[in-house]
């Protein structure tokens, strides 16, 4: 206890306490935790044909290829938080790259579809705890709210070269076999390891954790994506969708209910008493609806309708991730020049006009085009995503960097599980692929408009 508020108080003008070497390997630890996070987030939807193909599992078992993943992440994102907090953000993501290279493994040796989305459910897990803890880590490196937000941009990098990379090079490796986009997170976890161990140990409190509140989360996220899915196949008005559907309300109001009354929650309900943290929460949600529903649908597309290879699909979302990948290091100067709530509106905005140009193309539209219409998804990457994270981490105390960066890419992994859920239904659905896929656009639009909307209600920009 003593050492944490000793520690916090006195970084701004202790530089000898946090050397730049320290804090530039603790960032690219960090930086590389988000590329794997990212990276297998994205890299399994052009494989997604040849992982069928091999082992089976039809629409549904794809989705939970795909949601196995972001559940788990989901899921246990906000008792990671915390557990960032108890035991220290160095600690935490030196725990999270050893189990997320073990279940990497798993998943690259899975014999069945049921072992993989096992394996999945593991590297769900372990990123959750990644997550959090590089967030977090990164906040106590750089206290200075300035060389926070740029070393936040720095950090978005991972995941921007994780996005850009992840189609192509998954396209490429699915030539040989799709168990290598799995296999190739083994020497970037052990890469950043080796950087966290030139890292000093990390501040921590003694915080109990939740366990009622994450045996509710889990439920709650649990029965609603389950229901989702099996919504494709079973109908919505199939008894046990309806059964999983009503056992995910229970299970959301009684976490709710042990948030409000629990001595230590995982979610404390007072974070949203911050407008800048309940408007973040909205657009960590809203946006990854877009940026997770759009490959998983698109992927799907080019393979199957279009007859698309893994590699030239890959290379359809090349223009896509570039534009994010180049854009991302300014994200913090255009902040500062231009305000979060300005960026995070024009992004929304440019996310929708793009998801809906490409809901109403003609299916005969060449391939080309649609890879243009999709670079309007790929800007709103950095104009929303670094500014809106920079921006969360500055309106919440110190100590509670890994509960707010928890409770924030909770909301952003529950948009995306609960995008590929709803829209894989949607696919499955009678009246045929195309018009589940243009349905499926269309409400990622409308999510990200609302968004916008909600957008206003940030701080604007104070010009000096």
């Amino acid at each position: 206890m003593h050492r944490t508020a000793l520690t916090r108080p006195h970084a701004a003008t202790a530089a000898p306490a946090r050397p730049s070497g320290a804090a530039r390997a603790a960032l690219a630890a960090a930086v590389l935790g988000f590329f794997v996070i990212t990276f297998d987030a994205v890299v399994v939807n052009v494989a997604l044909p040849s992982i069928r193909h091999e082992v089976g599992g039809g629409i549904t078992g794809l989705q939970w290829v795909v949601d196995g993943y972001t559940l788990m992440f989901a899921a246990l994102l906000l008792s990671a938080g915390s557990l960032a907090d108890r035991i220290g953000a160095r600690r935490a993501l030196a725990a999270g790259l050893a189990v997320f290279a073990a279940a990497s493994a798993a998943c690259g040796l899975a014999p069945a579809i049921g072992a993989l989305v096992a394996a999945r459910f593991v590297q769900g897990a372990a990123a959750a705890v990644m997550m959090p803890a590089s967030m977090a880590l990164i906040g106590h490196a750089y206290p200075d709210a300035r060389s926070r937000a740029r070393a936040v941009a720095i950090w978005a990098m991972g995941g921007a070269v994780a996005s850009s990379s992840g189609p192509v090079l998954g396209g490429l490796l699915t030539q040989l076999s799709w168990r290598w986009i799995f296999f190739i997170n083994l020497p970037v976890a052990v890469a950043a390891l080796l950087l966290l161990a030139r890292t000093p140990r990390s501040p921590h409190r003694r915080v109990p954790l939740d366990w009622a509140g994450q045996a509710t989360a889990v439920i709650a996220m649990g029965a609603l994506t389950y229901g989702a899915i099996e919504a494709g196949s079973a109908g919505f008005t199939a008894p046990r969708v309806i059964t999983a559907f009503a056992l995910a309300a229970a299970a959301l109001a009684a976490f709710l209910a042990t948030q409000a009354r629990g001595r230590h929650p995982m979610m404390p309900l007072e974070l949203f008493r911050s407008r800048t943290v309940s408007v973040a929460v909205v657009i960590g949600f809203a946006f990854i609806v877009g940026y997770y529903g759009l490959p998983f649908v698109i992927s799907l597309y080019l393979q199957q309708v279009r007859g698309l290879s893994a590699l030239a699909t890959g290379a359809a979302f090349l223009p896509m991730m570039l534009i994010g990948a180049a854009l991302t290091p300014f994200s913090a100067r255009l902040a500062e020049r231009a305000g979060t709530r300005t960026l995070a509106i024009g992004g929304l905005a440019l996310m929708a006009t793009g998801l809906v140009l490409l809901a109403v193309l003609p299916a005969s539209t060449p391939v080309w085009e649609i890879a243009a219409l999709m670079v309007l998804v790929g800007l709103a990457g950095p104009l929303v995503m670094p500014p809106v994270t920079a921006v969360l981490l500055n309106a919440v105390p110190a100590h509670q960097a890994g509960v707010a960066s928890g409770v924030f890419n909770t909301s952003r992994q529950v948009g995306g599980a609960l995008a590929v859920a709803v829209f894989g239904a949607l696919l499955a659905q009678p009246a045929g692929f195309l018009t589940g896929m243009r349905t499926s656009l269309l409400i990622a639009a409308a999510v990200a408009l609302a968004a916008a909307a909600v957008s206003f209600r940030l701080a604007p920009a104070r010009h000096h």
